[in-house]
């Protein structure tokens, strides 16, 4: 007996169909998952067989063969959990197979059959509508998402709902989840530059870079505000247009930064990594890959604090992203191209004063705005 479930593996920002073959062929028990499934998929056997039982369903019995086709590409993470268990049970027709049709599914098992979220769900679902898929099963928590897609979610809290869902005997609510159960969205607190007294210059800097997008570096002794004023910059950026807010919300989905409070990103993203964050850790990266530091920021802000204390290798691995908007990654798992139209802010401390000054006869003839604050504190600047 032979049934098959729709869902999603996730390949940079892109969403690639995964059909998932559930076979029964008899012979002695066993379960074996094949298609090239990395260790955590291996492991959904355990969680599905729990999350199966916990549904108050059968096991089949004998042999167990599940197919992630195609079988070429790699599959990671465990959000093929809920397809396995959907295509076991058609398969064991304990569900009717042709339900499934129109049908995908995302999302992983818990050992009692409860149905938890996955990373990359806007995706998956803008997959499926593209597929021209109508319905979309998912955990709870990112029906929201889902429908950000246009495609109708299926909210479910466990495996029993979504069986009797598929065998017509419940309807889960069909949609996102009703206003009253949602928490209310709180767009995330960028510091006022209202706030800021005094620093003229530097705050017309700052005004300067916001409406030209210009990347800024600022430079001055330390206790000057730097960080201060450059962390102000996010608040008076131009908000985000309904095309970006999609794009940037699809980003941190599949960076598994979206929370079902709050699943679209409403405002210019604030990235500050640490002097110490590697060349991966700010490009993007890993087996997958996933998105780096400079895609997070993509239609925002990236900020550089201490601008010198940064690795040379990964302050180099900036020139693409800065040039092109883009960075592109070639992994051994794969290949992928994430967004980075990021606007830069960097800070730094002065050089002493004597070598400071030949700095200054060197370098600013090439800077095409530079000032200095004349009272204390005082800030050098420059837009790049």
């Amino acid at each position: 007996m032979l049934a098959r479930a729709v869902t999603y593996a996730l390949v940079g920002l892109e969403a690639r169909r995964v059909e998932v073959e559930a076979h029964l062929p008899g012979g002695l028990p066993g379960f074996t998952i094949v298609g090239l499934a990395d260790r955590a998929c291996q492991e959904a056997k355990e969680r599905v067989r729990s999350g199966i039982r916990s549904a108050e369903q059968q096991w089949p019995r004998g042999r167990v063969v599940v197919n992630l086709a195609p079988a070429g590409l790699r599959k990671e993470g465990s959000g093929f959990d809920l397809a396995i268990a959907l295509a076991l049970l058609a398969a064991s027709r304990q569900l009717p197979p042709d339900r499934l049709a129109g049908h995908a599914a995302l999302g992983e098992l818990a050992l009692d059959g409860r149905i938890r979220p996955v990373r990359g769900a806007l995706a998956a679902a803008e997959a499926a509508s593209r597929a021209g898929l109508t319905q979309f099963l998912c955990a709870r928590e990112s029906a929201r998402e889902v429908a950000l897609a246009g495609v109708q979610p299926v909210p479910l809290r466990h495996l029993a709902e979504a069986v009797s869902y598929l065998r017509g005997e419940g309807d889960p609510t069909v949609g996102p989840p009703e206003e009253a159960d949602a928490v209310p969205w709180e767009e995330p607190f960028f510091p006022d530059l209202a706030d800021v007294r005094g620093q003229e210059r530097a705050r017309r800097a700052l005004e300067l870079a916001a409406v030209g997008r210009h990347n800024l570096l600022l430079a001055g002794p330390p206790g000057t505000g730097k960080t201060m004023l450059a962390r102000r910059l996010p608040g008076i950026l131009i908000p985000l247009g309904e095309r970006d807010i999609l794009e940037v919300t699809r980003i941190h989905s599949v960076a598994g930064l979206l929370s079902h409070e709050r699943p679209l990103v409403l405002v210019p993203p604030f990235r500050s990594p640490h002097h110490s964050a590697s060349t991966a850790a700010l490009v993007g990266g890993g087996p997958g890959p996933r998105p780096g530091e400079v895609s997070l920021a993509h239609r925002g802000v990236l900020l550089l604090d201490e601008l010198p204390e940064f690795q040379r290798p990964a302050l180099e691995a900036l020139r693409q992203p800065i040039e092109d908007g883009l960075v592109s990654i070639a992994r051994a798992g794969g290949q992928a191209v994430f967004p980075a139209a990021f606007q830069l802010v960097a800070t730094m401390n002065l050089c002493p004063e004597p070598l400071n000054q030949a700095v200054k006869r060197l370098f600013l003839p090439e800077l095409s705005t530079a000032t200095t604050i004349d009272e204390p504190p005082w800030i050098c600047w420059k837009l790049g």
